[in-house]
């Protein structure tokens, strides 16, 4: 635990240097030492508050906050893989966008039924069973049905959708070994945090994005961070 403290440290001090970039979180987190490089008052902050948090927290319950947070990022990541490799805004008839919400919905909700069963119910097997083959063939289906609507230029991710399917699965079904109250406080934090992204991040982010608008279409994702980040 201590490692991922350390390592939460370091890491989130970087991300909160963007986000405060982007205006959304205090900008003065966004200052960078010009002697060291490095973001020295985001690092401070995040010193403070992850100390505290683990000092007032039980282990176990930090624990099991961390491994939830973990995991539930590593289930939308190759989610959003997916969706990127087979759906581009404009181009993808709207057909063919139903057909991946439905794909998408059956393997999200056959990995959770497959970590269900098996956590609460006595007959494990059939239930997984079932689950496992809904997420087959709702997999299948996506590999199928589906054609890619846009190919990586330089590498992509192989086993396409197999590989990010099988990761959403797994994750999905380790994240459901967790006990219940880990899951009521983690949906607090995210609630809390949806509700400040709603009512101050969503502005800046769209303010963002309706600036590269107004300068063109041929603009990047790094446009969109620089676009708010004038100020600095």
């Amino acid at each position: 635990m201590t490692t991922v403290l350390l390592a939460s440290i370091i890491s989130q001090a970087r991300y909160f240097t963007h986000i405060a970039r982007t205006h959304m979180a205090p900008p003065f987190l966004a200052a960078v030492n010009e002697k060291t490089g490095t973001p020295v008052t985001a690092t401070v902050v995040m010193v403070i508050a992850n100390c505290t948090m683990a000092f007032f927290t039980s282990l176990d319950i930090l624990a099991n906050l961390v491994s939830i947070a973990t995991l539930f990022v590593f289930s939308l990541v190759p989610l959003a893989l997916l969706v990127r490799r087979y759906y581009v805004s404009g181009e993808t008839p709207d057909r063919d966008r139903d057909k991946l919400i439905l794909f998408l919905v059956l393997i999200t909700l056959s990995s959770i039924g497959s970590g269900v069963f098996w956590a609460i119910s006595e007959n494990t097997w059939i239930g997984c069973i079932i689950n496992a083959g809904v997420w087959f063939l709702a997999t299948l289906g996506l590999n199928l049905i589906l054609k890619e609507a846009q190919k990586p230029k330089v590498w992509g991710l192989p086993l396409m959708p197999w590989l990010p399917s099988a990761s959403i699965a797994i994750n999905v079904f380790i994240m459901c070994s967790i006990d219940g109250a880990s899951f009521v406080r983690f949906s607090v934090c995210t609630a809390v945090l949806l509700v400040y992204y709603l009512l101050i991040g969503l502005h800046p982010t769209y303010d963002a994005a309706k600036d590269v608008e107004n300068k063109g279409t041929n603009t990047t994702d790094i446009d969109v961070i620089a676009a708010r980040t004038n100020a600095f």
